[in-house]
């Protein structure tokens, strides 16, 4: 194996232990929930999550769910929402 891509390995594996070098700022996700299946987005500082639940609250199992996954990869806004039900995930 070439030794550039050696190091590129090393490299990749150094970041994956880094999240705060990732910040995700807009993705869409499948969520295979307990009930259904759900479409989760979160796009310019927003979520939105095809539940019934999320339609009511603006927030849900499934959204928190994935907060909790990319703590520390996330906006601080993308917590606002919690913060405003005076939720916290721990």
């Amino acid at each position: 194996m070439q030794s550039s891509l050696i190091g590129k390995i090393e490299k990749a594996k150094r970041y994956a232990q880094e999240k705060e070098r990732i910040t995700f700022n807009d993705f869409n996700i499948s969520f295979h929930g307990e009930n259904s299946d759900h479409e989760i987005q979160y796009k310019d500082g927003h979520w939105h999550c095809t539940c019934n639940f999320f339609s009511s609250w603006g927030l849900c199992s499934h959204t928190m769910a994935l907060q909790k996954i990319l703590e520390g990869m996330l906006p601080e806004k993308a917590f606002s929402v919690n913060s405003e039900h005076g939720v916290t995930i721990s």
